[in-house]
């Protein structure tokens, strides 16, 4: 794997945290147009399309009128990229998700691993497939801030 092409990638990912961040939830959905998704949780949602992901995240999470934001940051740290073969590569990254609003001071509300595998079409990058994973949600904060729905943490 070319230097160019970690960079591509591990553009990608920081591309998803700015997208998220900014609850530009159709962008986040377009970057994994051609990805199978999988999202944790009792249910095991799978998804293969972007508009259904990006309903799935509008569903989720609360976007704050004031600034039309998540009041977020979605830092992606510690990426392990792999070759698969000239044209895909397999990468894990953490991620760490901080808050902040009015009422809800900075904290960590959430961190896990985004385990990702990604395909090289025309030259061009992109998301062929996204497990985020919670290890037993071990490391769980305070999500009433950031989060639509209730969510109880499995066990």
């Amino acid at each position: 794997m070319e230097f160019a092409d970690y960079l591509q990638i591990q553009n990608l990912l920081h591309r998803y945290a700015h997208l998220m961040d900014q609850a530009d939830f159709d962008g986040v959905g377009q970057l994994f147009a051609h990805a199978d998704v999988y999202m944790p949780g009792d249910a095991g949602d799978f998804f293969k399309d972007a508009a259904g992901l990006a309903n799935l995240w509008r569903k989720w999470n609360r976007v704050y009128a004031d600034t039309g934001t998540l009041r977020t940051r979605h830092i992606t740290t510690n990426l392990i990229l792999e070759a698969d073969g000239p044209h895909r590569a397999k990468g894990q990254c953490y991620v760490l998700v901080v808050q902040a609003t009015p009422s809800f001071p900075l904290q960590p509300v959430i961190a896990g691993t985004y385990q990702d595998t990604f395909e090289k079409v025309d030259g061009t990058w992109r998301f062929a497939e996204r497990r985020e994973t919670f290890k037993n949600f071990e490391l769980v904060g305070d999500l009433s801030a950031h989060l639509a729905l209730e969510y109880k943490v499995p066990g």
